[in-house]
Parts: C-alpha cells; structure tokens; sequence
C-alpha cells in the first residue's frame, strides 16, 4: 500500500507545473518585422506600481538599424480620483534569444513608472494575437515573484475565437492562468486628453 501511495504521490510530481522563469519557452525565430504595428491589449496580469490600465494600444516600430522601439497609450487613475489618458515610451536592447529582449521604459509625464524590464514574446502568429511576458524580480525558488504579462490582439474588438484555445494555454505554460483581467476599449483615450495632470 505504501508503494502504492508513494508512486502515486512520484506521478503528481511528474505532473506538476515547471514555473521556474528560466525555463519558460518563448516564441522560436520571432521575426521583429511580422511582430512590429499596432496591437491593442485585450487582458493584462498587472504588476506593482502605477502603469496603464485600460483602452491600451501599443505601436511597435523596427528602425533601420533593425532596433525596436514602442509608443503606448492608455488610460490611467491619479490622484485617486484623476482619470486621463497617458503615454509610455519604451526601447529594445537585443538578446542572444531572439524572442527576449531588455525593454527600457518611461512615461512621457513624471507620474508613470519607468524601468528597465525583460519583455519576452511567448507566442504570436503576427497577424492575430501576442503574449507578451515579464518578470521584474525573482523568488529564491526561481519563479516569479513580481511579473507581469499582456495578451495582445490586432484587433480592437479582441480575440477570434479559433485563438482562444492556444492563448489559454500558454497562459497555463508561463503559470499565469487565471492571473489575468480584462482590458476594455471604450474610446476614452481615442479623443484630446492631455497627458499632464491638473495643476495643484
């Protein structure tokens, strides 16, 4: 009986779940130039700090040079009450890994967080949707202790049902399932709201 319970207990183990984020697989031979143009964020896991948090379109650009870069705009809350809309400017340093970059990040107001993060692509098929991945700060055990993710659609109105199934599961595969919230786009930032808050 005990051999029993221990084979089983040795099977669960086999099954659980690799979240270390060294071992997370990231989208294979990404081709920047397919990933560059717009994508809105259709579901995001949020990290610590203030950072967009609906109505977030991101531009992503390849210079001549064959370097990315990336504008974003979306909605945020300030001074508790405060909504407007801002925008964040971000560069890409290139990795050994295609698919993994270093993202350097600032808000185009004083307000908004600025980094220097890792900005991984999980997987896209370009024309569709994107997972994007970051982890900011490591556990002792090597999983995630503060991360944060973005699911992208070229599409405003969200995802096609044929992509749900194959972002669900990548969602699972980088331990974030279930993690996510929504990102709604109800033309708040489609107008002229300024960037700077109110005067004090």
């Amino acid at each position: 009986m005990l051999r029993y319970v221990v084979a089983l207990c040795l099977l669960a183990v086999s099954w659980a779940q690799d979240c270390q984020v060294a071992n997370i697989q990231v989208m294979q031979n990404l081709d920047r130039n397919r990933y560059a143009g717009t994508w809105y964020a259709v579901a995001k896991k949020d990290p610590e700090g203030l950072f967009l948090l609906d109505n977030i379109v991101a531009e992503l650009k390849v210079g001549e040079d064959g370097k990315m870069s990336a504008t974003a705009r979306g909605r945020v809350v300030i001074l508790n009450n405060w909504n407007m809309c801002a925008d964040m400017i971000a560069t890409f340093e290139d990795t050994t890994d295609p698919a993994k970059f270093r993202m350097r990040y600032w808000g185009v107001a004083s307000y908004l967080q600025t980094g220097d993060d890792s900005h991984w692509v999980i997987d896209t098929d370009y024309d569709n949707y994107a997972i994007h991945y970051s982890c900011r700060v490591l556990d002792t055990d090597g999983t995630c202790l503060d991360g944060y993710s973005f699911i992208f659609s070229r599409y405003e109105s969200g995802l096609r049902p044929e992509d749900q199934a194959i972002v669900t599961m990548k969602k699972r595969e980088i331990c974030l399932l279930g993690k996510y919230r929504r990102v709604p786009h109800t033309g708040f930032c489609n107008g002229t709201q300024h960037s700077e808050p109110p005067p004090s």
